[in-house]
């Protein structure tokens, strides 16, 4: 796969999904694959703390719940620019320049997924625009003008 940065792309920054198609194929399937990977994860993070807090956290599950993913997802968007779930599946975020994400595209990004999740509509809306958007960007993604990619070879 070539570096998008040495041929023609959008002016958004980001790899151009007619030129390029190869940076979007299976993007969407991936992008599944991951978020059940993280959801174990963070279930098991939350099942560790419930062990370490004595059963505590178990009884306010929801909020432990919700309080590891947020750090759990800010910590490694904010670093690799990828949760664990997609960095093994092989794709990462980009920002609208194209670029890896900092801590504050993470924050954006995390804020932007969990207002999605938030109610029905807006996770429909999400997984309707990865379908359908040439870039395959959640509605999130829309917002910030990021994109999942498969990662650069």
């Amino acid at each position: 796969m070539a570096n998008w940065t040495d041929l023609g792309s959008s002016v958004s920054g980001l790899p151009d999904p007619v030129e390029q198609p190869e940076f979007y194929n299976g993007v969407v399937t991936k992008r599944a694959f991951a978020w059940l990977i993280d959801m174990a994860l963070i279930t098991m993070f939350t099942i560790v703390a419930g062990i370490l807090t004595l059963t505590i956290a178990w009884f306010m599950w929801p909020i432990t719940f919700l309080v590891l993913g947020l750090l759990y997802r800010l910590a490694t968007l904010s670093s690799g620019s990828a949760t664990w779930g997609m960095r093994l599946m092989g794709i990462e975020l980009r920002d609208h320049r194209g670029a890896r994400f900092d801590g504050l595209s993470a924050a954006l990004h995390v804020g932007g997924y969990y207002a999605a999740m938030t109610f029905v509509l807006p996770q429909i809306a999400s997984i309707a625009a990865m379908l359908i958007s040439p870039r395959r960007q959640g509605l999130p993604d829309l917002v910030i003008g990021s994109a999942a990619i498969n990662r650069p070879g």
